[in-house]
């Protein structure tokens, strides 16, 4: 049974609430992230909150006087509800909510809501709406008069302006249904990556966190069209695109979901089959924002879910992007990466020499070749032309000689 909900947009008005157990920097940082999320969503931020905890207090997450502080604070500022920068337990939605008397949301349903906003392929709405549904299994407890107290806003989104009623047995009934249907998307895009395999295209994965440049650098590359805008998750649904490097050879470029700190765990399973773009693929470039304070940091979680999504022994070219906003003596560096390069996708500078360095890697994962074909296997060369470097094809009285480089897996075929 699915239920229909009005979804009047009313304006939120919400608080931020930390609880900080290590760097105070670190806790603000986050929280400003949360901002930027929250606004992302289509609420306002009217106060924060940060407490200095040595653990997150499991039963209402701040502690008793900082609770009654932010109680004092959401009838002072006429806030909505409150946003809580992790992850929240059943328990503490329940709690939180019985002591101030308001809508309690936190960093991880503000992520989905944004997610559900904009997915616009039909695996991008399966996938957001199954991590929604799986963290609203966990806390319908807390969730049922939270979710009720406003007719619409942040957390009642999902796709087709849809929502289940909620109930435990239809909850898991669509899970298993979308994860039914969800299986039968990755095999198609297992099967799109054996088609690409065959067809001997090196595939190149973009992959960064959240607003780094990632869309801005597949549109200068390729002319994708894809949405640019200075937000977090502007664009959603990956894409992929087909580009001639300099010397011909022909490439696949993918990008991918943008990374965040406190990524859910729900959408890294459920968008695990498009994360994996980068598992699958033949070179990773790591787009950086050089400009962002926080870019150590955000490349760091780039890395964790690399981790979580066993990406190992890629090569990875670190793109430090926006280098119009630095001057040019700064020094960034990437340890962790094969090779770095500094660009400016919106100003298209560096653009060539980025272009240039995948082809050399490209190049030194190749076979060289020197061979006289006859003119009945002229096709051939066309082969070659596509997916390798054709370096000298030179028309004698035997054949036609040619010097070149062809992928690995080419090399018994010419």
């Amino acid at each position: 049974m699915t239920i229909l909900y009005d979804m009047e947009q009313e304006e939120e008005k919400v608080i931020l609430v930390s609880v900080n157990v290590g760097d105070i920097h670190d806790a603000e940082e986050s929280l400003d992230e949360l901002e930027e999320l929250v606004e992302t969503a289509g609420a306002t931020t009217v106060g924060r909150v940060i407490q200095n905890l040595e653990h997150i207090n499991l039963a209402t997450y701040v502690g008793k006087g900082k609770l009654e502080e932010v109680r004092m604070m959401v009838d002072a500022l006429g806030a909505t509800g409150i946003v809580c920068d992790d992850e929240l337990s059943p328990a503490q939605i329940k709690n939180l909510e019985d002591a101030l008397d308001t809508k309690i949301m936190d960093r991880t349903l503000i992520i989905l809501d944004i997610f559900a906003k904009r997915a616009r392929t039909r695996e991008g709405k399966i996938q957001v709406e199954l991590a929604q549904l799986k963290y609203r299994s966990s806390r319908l407890i807390g969730l049922r008069s939270s979710l009720s107290r406003l007719g619409g806003g942040i957390g009642t989104r999902g796709p087709g302006e849809k929502k289940l009623e909620i109930d435990r047995r239809l909850i898991r009934d669509r899970i298993a249904q979308l994860s039914k249907e969800l299986e039968e998307v990755k095999k198609n895009r297992d099967v799109q990556r054996q088609l690409r395999s065959k067809k001997h295209t090196p595939v190149i994965c973009i992959a960064g966190y959240t607003n780094a440049g990632k869309s801005t650098l597949l549109n200068r590359l390729t002319k994708a069209g894809v949405l640019e805008e200075d937000k977090l998750f502007a664009t959603l649904d990956p894409t992929t695109r087909s580009l001639k490097l300099p010397k011909g050879q022909e490439i696949l470029l993918t990008d991918t979901v943008g990374f965040i700190r406190k990524l859910p765990h729900h959408l890294v399973d459920a968008f695990r089959s498009t994360l994996e773009e980068a598992k699958y693929s033949d070179m990773i470039l790591h787009v950086v924002d050089c400009a962002n304070p926080q870019m150590e940091k955000h490349m760091d979680a780039v890395y964790d879910t690399f981790h979580q999504l066993k990406v190992e022994n890629k090569t990875m070219i670190t793109v430090f992007n926006k280098m119009d906003l630095l001057s040019h003596d700064t020094i960034l560096k990437d340890p962790k990466a094969d090779h770095v390069i500094r660009i400016s996708a919106k100003e298209e500078v560096g653009l060539i020499q980025l272009l240039e360095l995948m082809e050399e890697i490209l190049t030194k994962q190749q076979v060289y070749i020197e061979k006289t074909y006859s003119y009945a296997e002229a096709g051939v060369i066309q082969l070659i032309r596509k997916y390798g470097q054709l370096l000298e094809e030179e028309y004698q009285s035997e054949g036609i000689f040619v010097r070149a480089y062809v992928p690995k897996e080419m090399e018994k075929q010419v």
